[in-house]
């Protein structure tokens, strides 16, 4: 027997909840029910699969204090883990609202060959697994499985090992929902489980790291499935010299700071224009420098604990590397331990190519700041990276900051503000480089990767011209 999942409370640093894996006969029997279930599901009329959707917001906000401790408990901050859960209900139901007229069949026409008539039909997957992160563990794991199920598929997901708690909260939750919870299930372990979840599902939605996404890529590949990949990032900001410095450090503050820096929408490398590169330091450090770590009042202050435990190597490893080759920390640069383990908001200048810091994903309350001659070279060292997930322009021209945008190899820039992608999810965005691969998450077209098109090309009884035998009378 496999041993139950232990898992530690950020704050506390003590293993304080454990939980019962998935073991492979029981996975196995999960996407079977899951299959059995999904015809009768993907039968209903695209509204009525919007009303359990709806059905389980209202459920989830009866239930707002279980899943705010659970979700606290485990990431260790409270007031994002109520953000998070408004985020993920108000997903839920922006997604019923729209589904209903993105899934409508389209109307019959005619084919290029005039008497034959053209009909186009949508088919779900069957099955979608989805593998979801630690930093947002309840909003990204719906923010798949919404759409999927609006599109007709059934859906396994596996939380990440480090975040499950909610999923008790959940299973509650869909036990009094038994339509919808006969097509939402949920498996429980570390990357073995997940790796095992593939072989069950004929899709695979997978949120993490590059290194992970790979994996999951290349065994989505040799089973023929499609995969959907939204990994790391390194997200850069330009400052150039008409900003609006003030705005652009609080931007960049909130930007960089928020949830700890644990996302991979979050700013991680900055590249400011020589001209006004003193004075935004100087406004960034006031921003940042007033920002406080939560370790005695998860309320009385910005800052929350590094989720992952693993997370605190890479955060120590970047910081030492930095200060060793000479840069300077304007506030923070020091991780502090109480419990858990908190890196104090941190701003870095005189930060060179060759530093972790401004190469590798950091995921943390570190901002590194370059200073850059004009806005070639910042386009072209924003460019200079493995990552292409998101990005930040600012400057008082949106002429100019619209065709600075448009050259970043990334996927969603936002222009006189910050990480604006984590709050608009109307537009289409796709990852660029190795921050992903595949289909939009947001706007229409995400709910449109769990169908297949099927076309049904009919002749009503018309003789072809182009059969073989005698000619046609």
């Amino acid at each position: 027997m496999t041993d139950p999942l232990q898992v530690r409370n950020p704050r506390t640093g003590k293993v304080d909840y454990q939980r019962a894996v998935t073991g492979p006969d029981q996975l196995s029997v999960l996407a079977s029910e899951a299959r059995k279930a999904q015809p009768a599901w993907a039968a209903l009329a695209p509204e009525r699969r919007a009303e359990h959707l709806r059905a389980l917001a209202t459920a989830m906000r009866d239930e707002r204090e279980a899943f705010v401790q659970a979700l606290f408990e485990d990431t260790g901050r409270l007031i994002e883990s109520r953000l998070e859960l408004d985020a993920a209900i108000a997903t839920i139901e922006r997604w019923a609202d729209q589904a209903p007229g993105l899934l409508a069949e389209p109307e019959s026409r005619p084919a290029n060959i005039p008497f034959i008539e053209s009909r186009q039909f949508a088919t779900p997957y069957p099955l979608v697994g989805v593998i979801s992160p630690w930093n947002f563990p309840l909003l990204l794991a719906l923010i798949d499985a919404v759409p999927a199920l609006l599109a007709g598929s059934a859906v396994l997901v596996k939380p990440s090992e480090v975040t499950p708690r909610f999923i008790e909260v959940g299973e509650c939750v869909l036990g009094n929902l038994a339509t919808l919870g006969s097509v939402l299930r949920w498996c429980v372990g570390a990357g073995d489980v997940g790796a095992a979840l593939i072989d069950h599902v004929d899709l695979i939605c997978f949120t993490g790291s590059v290194a992970t996404g790979r994996k999951v890529g290349e065994a989505a590949a040799a089973r023929f499935i499609p995969a959907f990949l939204e990994l790391g990032g390194k997200d850069a900001a330009l400052v150039l010299e008409d900003a609006d410095i003030g705005r652009a450090a609080r931007a960049l503050a909130w930007g960089s700071m928020v949830n700890a820096g644990q996302s991979c929408m979050s700013i991680e490398r900055v590249y400011v224009v020589d001209a006004v590169h003193d004075r935004l330091v100087e406004a960034l450090s006031r921003e940042i420098g007033q920002l406080e770590i939560n370790a005695d009042d998860p309320e009385g202050g910005q800052i929350g604990p590094v989720i992952s435990a693993a997370q605190v190597a890479i955060l120590q490893a970047h910081l030492d590397d930095a200060l060793t080759q000479g840069a300077r920390a304007l506030t923070g640069g020091r991780l502090e331990e109480s419990g858990g383990t908190w890196c104090l908001p941190t701003l870095l200048v005189d930060v060179t190519d060759d530093m972790r810091v401004m190469t590798e994903e950091t995921f943390g309350a570190i901002l590194p700041v370059m200073r850059v001659a004009d806005e070639a070279e910042a386009i072209d060292r924003a460019n200079g990276s493995i990552y292409g997930l998101s990005a930040a322009v600012f400057s008082a021209d949106l002429q100019r900051a619209q065709r600075v945008a448009r050259q970043l190899e990334a996927g969603a820039i936002s222009i006189n503000d910050a990480a604006l992608t984590s709050l608009v999810h109307s537009g289409e965005k796709q990852s660029f480089k190795q921050s992903g691969l595949g289909g939009s998450r947001m706007g229409p077209a995400s709910i449109r990767r769990f169908l297949r098109q099927q076309c049904l090309l009919i002749n009503p009884g018309v003789d072809d011209p182009w059969w073989f035998g005698e000619e046609q009378s």
